[in-house]
């Protein structure tokens, strides 16, 4: 009898078994290339997420697929069509920038597939996408953030720009930077051109010293931002030096060296602060299992859009339905996730804070936070 019992019992796991179905979620990041450090960091989150939570509720098994992009929108757009048609995804994280953002976006929307970006922050990324969804703030929430707390906070009364055309994310930050500070009876002397790839900025570090602003604001990637800082400080610039999320990484300080100290920047995320309870387990298991808890803003997001993609796909019926996926991450409120509490509405945008990072004896700390 007790063999029978066994018997029945062992059919019944192995039926479970065969029934499972795995899920895969697609990862088109950059892993290598000028912009890596984001890609690598944001990989970290997901990739530690699905350590933590491998299975769905009902037992499938969750698969990530990550293919490099190289940080380059061809690479990105062969990267996406590959998820979609040979790993067959129900749903994508990614990319990191807004421009490669924009050709994932353009794919999945045509195969209705879900994407959730962790990091693209450009106001009009979403503008007639239904399958596009993001965890990060907008542009113009971190850009008019960071000009309040310039003029109310630091008493800072003029400001330079240093915008690189090639960027929409650069083109997004400076112009809500700008109208917030002129809002509040800031005087913005002169805005300064660059373009992504540039090394030599001398020219740029001359006018800066002679206008002399109290804030230069610089809403470009790290590599530009670090080497700006470091012939700044070298042409004897004093004024503060601020930037986006685009430097919220260690690639920045170790490229900028003793240039960085003193730099402003907005973030959704500091790990001295944990914000929520999953933020405070998330980098309580981080550590016992890396042997440290300072991860970045990047990796929490990722982790973050993990985690808000598994959990629509367990609220569907069929969590390969990527139309009933879609919809549910849509519907995300009040979800407390690692980087903060974060809502989603039915444009896919995120409502959430904006962490103010100070880097201090080459580490970020924490200097405040602004609330939606």
């Amino acid at each position: 009898m007790k063999k029978t019992i066994f018997l029945a019992s062992s059919l019944v796991l192995l039926s479970t078994f065969a029934m499972a179905k795995e899920v895969t979620i697609g990862l088109p990041m950059p892993v290598t290339g000028p912009i890596a450090a984001y890609g690598q960091t944001a990989y970290e989150g997901v990739k530690f997420a699905n350590m933590l939570e491998p299975t769905l509720k009902n037992g499938d098994p969750i698969r990530i697929v990550l293919v490099d992009t190289k940080g380059d929108k061809v690479e990105t757009t062969t990267a996406t069509r590959r998820l979609i048609a040979s790993d067959k995804v129900v749903g994508i994280i990614g990319a990191l920038t807004t421009g490669n953002t924009q050709q994932v976006l353009s794919i999945a929307e045509e195969k209705k597939i879900p994407v959730i970006a962790p990091a693209a922050t450009a106001d009009k990324l979403l503008n007639g996408k239904k399958f596009g969804a993001r965890v990060a703030f907008m542009d113009s929430f971190q850009g008019t953030a960071l000009a309040s707390f310039a003029i109310k906070d630091l008493n800072a009364k003029s400001a330079v720009i240093i915008i690189d055309q090639a960027q929409v994310y650069s083109l997004g930050l400076a112009k809500n930077f700008e109208k917030k500070f002129t809002e509040l009876d800031g005087k913005v002397l002169k805005k300064l051109s660059i373009s992504s790839g540039d090394k030599d900025f001398k020219a740029i570090a001359a006018q800066l010293k002679e206008l002399n602003a109290d804030i230069v604001y610089i809403p470009v990637y790290h590599p530009e931002a670090s080497m700006i800082a470091r012939q700044a400080r070298q042409a004897g610039v004093t004024s503060l030096l601020a930037s986006g999320d685009g430097v919220s990484n260690s690639t920045f300080i170790e490229l900028g060296g003793e240039s960085v100290n003193g730099y402003l920047y907005t973030d959704t995320f500091d790990y001295t602060q944990p914000p929520t309870q999953r933020s405070k387990d998330f980098l309580d298991a981080f550590e016992k299992d890396k042997g440290r808890r300072d991860i970045p803003g990047f990796t929490a997001q990722g982790a973050d859009a993990y985690f808000i993609m598994v959990k629509a796909m367990n609220e569907c019926a069929d969590p390969t339905d990527s139309v009933c996926v879609n919809e549910k991450i849509h519907q995300t409120k009040d979800f407390d996730g690692v980087s903060g509490i974060i809502s989603i509405d039915e444009s896919g945008n995120a409502i959430r804070s904006v962490v103010i990072k100070e880097i201090k004896n080459l580490k970020p700390t924490y200097k405040g936070t602004v609330n939606p």
